[in-house]
């Protein structure tokens, strides 16, 4: 990727994690994020930006292309180039890396955003399953994601008190993320006393649901240098597939986020900070086991989407976090983690570098 164009990330802003965002609609989500991050940037509009990619699910709203209503937060004259991925919005990331990589873009504008409490997430997401023998079984991720932890437990790779501890330094971070839905000094032997939810997870081992959005600018470090704001380089970016059926994948590792990792260019560099997209606290153990992690890694700083889990928005938010402790000086180099589908299907990595 060395022999491409350098890309800036230039702006980042998230919403507040809110358990129900009662009568807002998602225009109303997405609206003060996009004015957050062009204010960052100095800009006036979408036209401003040569690309606009977003990321969400119309499973989430129940009304098909609802993701079109969102584009009203941009205006909907003159018209925009715009794009939009069925997933998270740090596959909105990848491909606007990929238009200005090409040259097609000099800049682009990237959000994602979800009203999840409505509906039931977890039944929801039970759709992104293999839709001959897995989907017609409703399997939900929760259950999904205790049948790995169990798996986990049983091969001796992870203890209780391993998930607590996770549990725990997340919502100890969380204190400091004025974003956060859930927060607060919480010891592991008083997380280990509560009762199972779905056993073997308890219910603070599992993210809550949350609505929200978020939206960062990116650009090519001329036009970066040209706005003359502060930046971080995405230095690699790279994202894996593992295969639908569970059954033949090793739940208690993730090749998918190894390779990724390798290609993105992880271990190229000490890494000083990352942040995780593990939905379930067993799953941040895997993710920093398969990234190889050393003990100098601060780790979900933010506190993660155990303390608020913004569907369709929280990994463009792992790279957001990212990126803003590296322009404050709190870091210089940084791996982002985003995923997609039951148990770590699909997992994307990207490396943030001090410019």
């Amino acid at each position: 990727m060395s022999a491409q164009r350098d890309i800036a990330i230039v702006a980042f802003h998230q919403s507040d994690c809110q358990a129900s965002a009662g009568a807002t609609n998602e225009v109303e989500l997405i609206m003060p994020e996009i004015r957050a991050v062009m204010d960052q940037v100095g800009l006036h509009n979408a036209q401003d930006v040569d690309f606009v990619c977003s990321g969400s699910c119309d499973y989430l709203q129940g009304a098909a292309f609802a993701f079109v209503a969102g584009v009203d937060a941009l205006g909907a004259v003159p018209p925009i180039r715009e794009s939009h991925v069925e997933m998270d919005a740090a596959w909105a990331l990848y491909e606007s890396v990929l238009k200005i990589r090409m040259g097609h873009a000099d800049s682009a504008l990237i959000y994602g955003f979800a009203k999840s409490s409505p509906g039931e997430l977890p039944i929801v997401l039970s759709q992104q399953l293999d839709p001959y023998y897995l989907a017609p079984l409703w399997v939900d991720t929760v259950s999904l994601a205790a049948m790995q932890a169990r798996l986990m437990l049983d091969a001796g790779k992870i203890t209780e008190a391993d998930m607590a501890a996770v549990v725990s330094r997340s919502r100890r971070n969380a204190m400091n993320n004025p974003h956060a839905q859930l927060a607060g000094d919480l010891s592991v032997e008083a997380l280990l006393q509560e009762a199972p939810f779905v056993s073997p997870l308890r219910r603070h081992d599992c993210s809550p649901v949350s609505d929200g959005a978020s939206a960062m600018i990116i650009a090519t470090v001329e036009q970066a240098e040209a706005w003359g704001k502060p930046y971080a380089i995405l230095r690699g970016i790279d994202h894996r597939i593992e295969s639908h059926n569970l059954c033949t994948r090793d739940l208690t590792d993730s090749p998918s986020t190894r390779r990724a990792a390798e290609a993105a260019g992880v271990a190229d560099g000490a890494i000083d900070v990352a942040e995780l997209y593990a939905p379930f606290s067993h799953q941040e153990i895997i993710l920093s086991r398969a990234l190889g992690l050393g003990e100098g890694t601060r780790v979900n700083p933010s506190g993660g989407v155990l303390a608020g889990n913004l569907m369709m928005a929280s990994g463009l938010s792992r790279v957001g976090e990212v990126f803003q402790r590296i322009v404050s000086g709190e870091a210089r180099r940084g791996v982002a983690h985003a995923t997609s589908g039951p148990c770590l299907q699909h997992n994307l990595v990207a490396v943030v570098e001090a410019a």
